[in-house]
């Protein structure tokens, strides 16, 4: 007699929740659309102040369980008190929660264990362009290369797979991957 064993993973995600979610906005697909916000409040020199609390989303205004705020600053080599991450640097956290969340969604609904991921990022940038040194130099980030380190009952090949089905859905990726229409105003 043979003894098969199945295994179920459990990343902590509910992927039921989600596929659900997906089905309900395929059939509304007005209630998909959802506004973020931040709101930032400058302190004192490069330092400010950021928070997130409510957002819209399933055509109602939502709140979060509680508000998450952030410092932002600049470090000490650009004259300033370096009490909090740069803005560039959020846009790193950014995207590394965003693939991280996603490989974590996509291994559960695989059924791929996970024990451990490690995203590393970096961010290349010439300073010529912020400082207005060379106006050929481009404001943002030349390059940013992201390396996961994940440790799961998965071959090669399915981790590969993970990451770019993650790639593929990730909505912090695509902003900054594709031409996004902002609109700054003063009032």
């Amino acid at each position: 007699m043979m003894n098969i064993q199945t295994r179920i993973a459990n990343n902590g995600v509910n992927v039921k929740a989600l596929l659900e979610a997906r089905e309900a906005l395929t059939e509304a697909p007005e209630a998909a659309r959802f506004q973020w916000r931040a709101r930032c409040d400058w302190v004192n020199g490069t330092h400010s102040h950021a928070r997130v609390e409510r957002f819209f989303g399933l055509g109602e205004e939502q709140q979060h369980k509680q508000c998450f705020a952030y410092d932002c600053d600049h470090p000490e080599l650009f004259a300033a008190e370096d009490k909090g991450a740069t803005p560039v640097e959020y846009l790193l956290v950014g995207l590394a929660g965003c693939l991280t969340a996603g490989i974590a969604s996509v291994a559960q609904n695989r059924n791929i264990q996970l024990r451990s991921v490690q995203a590393t990022l970096e961010g290349d940038m010439d300073l010529q362009g912020i400082l207005g040194i060379d106006t050929d130099v481009r404001n943002g980030f030349d390059n940013i290369s992201v390396v996961f380190d994940i440790d799961a009952d998965a071959s090669e090949d399915e981790i590969k797979a993970l990451v770019a089905q993650s790639q593929k859905r990730s909505a912090v990726f695509d902003a900054l991957a594709n031409p996004t229409h902002i609109q700054v105003q003063a009032r």
